[in-house]
C-alpha cells in the first residue's frame, strides 16, 4: 500500500512538474478555450469537463493508466458525458472519441482538416521531417514506397528466413527448467529483424551499438521537454545524432556500391531508388532511426503478450499447437521448408494474434490536431484543439464484444476483420501502420516455433499499460523441450 501511494506522489509531483514547463514555455493553452468561433449552425462542444487550470484532468488520466484499468478514467466520463467528450490532458484541450465512426472519420481525414499530434519530447526527438510528422502529398508518397515495399513477395520471404535463424538461434540457448523472459527474447529477435529490413545491418558490433543507443533514445519518448545537458531529453537526442552517423555510414557505401537496379534490399534502397530532391541522406537516416520507434515495442509486445494469454487459457494453447504441429509434420513429410505463406494460412494462430491485438491495446489511440473547426455527428472539434481516438475502449465495449475482457480467439472465427469500425489495433487512413502484414507474420513465425518445440510454465507477471504496454516482470516462464517422438 505505501508504495502504491509513493508510486501515486512520484506520478502527481512529475505532472505537475512537467505542466509547470509547459506553461512556461508555451502560451496558455487555456487562450485556446477563450477563443473558440462560434458557429451559425447547432453544432456544439461535446459535454465533459476541463479540469484544473494547466493540468486538466491529466494527473486523473495518468493515475487511471497506472492501474489494472487502464480505461477507467475514459469509461467514467463516457458514461457521465457519452462516447464523445471534451477534456485537458498532456497541457491541451482534447476531444476524447470513444466512438469508432467519429474516429474512423477523423483517421481518414487529409492535412487539411487533422494532422498528426504527440507530446513535445516526442517531436523534439523525432524532428520535423519524421515520416510520423510530415503531411501531404509528400508524405504519402514516403507511405506508398514503405508499405509497397512491406507487402513485398520479397521482403516477406527475406523476413521468413531471418526471423526463423534468430528465432533459431535464440532458442537453441534455452535449456530445459530454466527460466526465459519471453519480453527480452522476443525485443531482442524483433530488433534484430527490423534492423535487417530497414538498413541492412546484420547482427556483430555495429548492431549491438546501435542497440544501445536506440535504448538510450527510447528513454526520452515519454521525458520531461527540457533540452539542457543532463536531461534524458538531452542524452536521446545525442544518442540519436550517434544513430543517425552510423545510417549515414550504410548510406554513403551503398551509393560507393551502387544501389540495386532491380530487388531493394531493405528501406534504405527504397528510398535512395527514388529520384524526388526532398529524400536527402540526412532525412533518409533520421526517418530509419524513427521508424524503429513503432516497431521495436509493437511486434515483441504482441508476441509476449500473446505467449501471457495462452498460458492463461489452456483450450486456446492445445488447438494452437495441435494446428501449428499439423504443418510442420506436413511439411517434414514432404521434405519442404516453411514459408511465409504458411505461416499466415493457419486461421485459428491468426485468429489467436487478432485477440491478442484486441485485448492487449499495444496502441491504445492516436492523437490528431485539429487545423480548422470541424463538424462531425453534431459534435464540434475547434480549430487548434487535440482529438485522441481512445481504441482501448472500443475494443472492449461490451456493445461489440461479448465478454470483452476473456481471451476467446474463437469469436474471430469467419469473421472479417479488414472492414471493421470497431477493431483498429493499428490506426487507420492514410497512416494506417505499413508494417502491420510483418507484425502478423513475425508473430506467426515466432508461435510456431515456440509452440511445436518447447512445453512451458508461466510465473506470474502482471501487464503494465502506461507509458507504453509491457510485463511488469518481463513475463518469466520456465520451458521445457518437447521430444522428437511427441510430433
Amino acid at each position: 500500500m505505501m508504495e502504491m501511494i509513493s508510486s501515486l506522489w512520484i506520478i502527481v509531483f512529475l505532472t505537475s512538474i512537467l505542466f509547470c514547463i509547459i506553461f512556461l514555455y508555451s502560451k496558455s493553452k487555456f487562450s485556446s478555450l477563450r477563443s473558440i468561433p462560434s458557429l451559425k449552425n447547432s453544432c456544439q462542444l461535446p459535454l465533459g469537463t476541463l479540469g484544473w487550470p494547466f493540468v486538466g484532468e491529466t494527473i486523473e488520466f495518468i493515475s487511471s493508466a497506472y492501474s489494472d484499468r487502464p480505461q477507467s478514467f475514459i469509461d467514467s466520463r463516457r458514461r457521465m458525458y457519452g462516447k464523445v467528450f471534451k477534456s485537458h490532458i498532456f497541457g491541451t484541450p482534447t476531444i476524447v472519441s470513444t466512438d469508432a465512426e467519429v474516429s474512423r472519420f477523423v483517421l481518414q481525414s487529409d492535412a487539411k482538416a487533422f494532422v498528426p499530434f504527440y507530446p513535445k519530447s516526442l517531436t523534439e526527438l523525432m524532428g520535423k521531417s519524421s515520416i510520423l510528422l510530415i503531411n501531404g502529398s509528400f508524405q504519402r508518397k514516403i507511405h506508398g514506397l514503405i508499405g509497397s515495399f512491406f507487402k513485398s513477395p520479397h521482403l516477406k520471404d527475406q523476413i521468413t528466413r531471418d526471423m526463423q535463424n534468430y528465432v533459431q538461434q535464440s532458442m537453441d540457448k534455452w535449456r530445459d527448467d530454466q527460466s526465459i523472459y519471453i519480453q527480452d527474447e522476443t525485443k531482442n529477435i524483433a530488433f534484430q529483424v527490423l534492423a535487417k529490413a530497414l538498413i541492412s545491418l546484420n547482427p556483430g558490433e555495429e548492431m549491438e551499438l546501435l542497440k544501445k543507443q536506440f535504448q538510450e533514445f527510447i528513454l526520452g519518448l515519454m521525458s520531461l521537454p527540457v533540452k539542457v545537458p543532463g536531461s534524458q531529453l538531452y542524452r536521446s537526442l545525442q544518442a540519436k545524432k550517434r544513430m543517425v552517423k552510423l545510417v549515414h555510414k550504410i548510406i554513403q557505401s551503398k551509393r560507393v556500391s551502387g544501389i540495386p537496379s532491380t530487388v531493394s534490399k531493405d528501406v534504405v534502397d527504397v528510398l535512395l531508388k527514388d529520384a524526388s530532391e526532398l529524400l536527402t541522406d540526412d532525412l533518409i537516416a533520421d526517418n530509419m532511426i524513427d521508424m524503429m520507434i513503432p516497431g521495436e515495442d509493437s511486434v515483441p509486445v504482441l508476441m509476449t503478450l500473446a505467449i501471457k494469454y495462452l498460458s492463461d487459457c489452456p483450450a486456446a494453447l492445445y488447438q494452437l499447437m495441435e494446428e501449428n504441429m499439423k504443418l510442420k509434420r506436413l511439411k517434414a513429410q514432404n521434405g519442404e521448408p516453411l514459408i511465409w505463406s504458411d505461416y499466415l494460412s493457419l486461421p485459428f494462430t491468426q485468429s489467436v494474434i487478432t485477440e491478442t491485438l484486441r485485448m492487449g491495446n499495444i496502441i491504445i489511440g492516436v492523437m490528431r490536431k485539429a487545423m480548422k473547426d470541424i463538424e462531425i455527428k453534431g459534435y464540434l472539434i475547434p480549430k487548434g484543439w487535440c482529438f485522441f481516438a481512445y481504441f482501448r475502449s472500443v475494443h472492449l465495449d461490451e456493445n461489440h464484444y461479448d465478454w470483452p475482457y476473456q481471451f476467446n480467439p474463437w469469436r474471430w472465427k469467419d469473421k472479417d476483420i479488414i472492414s471493421s469500425y470497431n477493431f483498429t489495433p493499428f490506426g487507420g487512413g492514410q497512416r494506417l501502420c505499413p508494417g502491420l502484414d510483418l507484425a502478423r507474420l513475425e508473430a506467426s513465425i515466432f508461435l510456431h516455433h515456440f509452440v511445436t518445440n518447447f512445453r512451458w510454465v508461466a510465473q506470474d507477471d502482471t501487464i503494465v499499460n502506461f507509458p507504453t504496454v509491457r510485463m511488469k516482470k518481463r513475463m518469466p516462464i520456465w520451458v521445457k523441450r518437447r521430444e522428437e517422438d511427441s510430433y
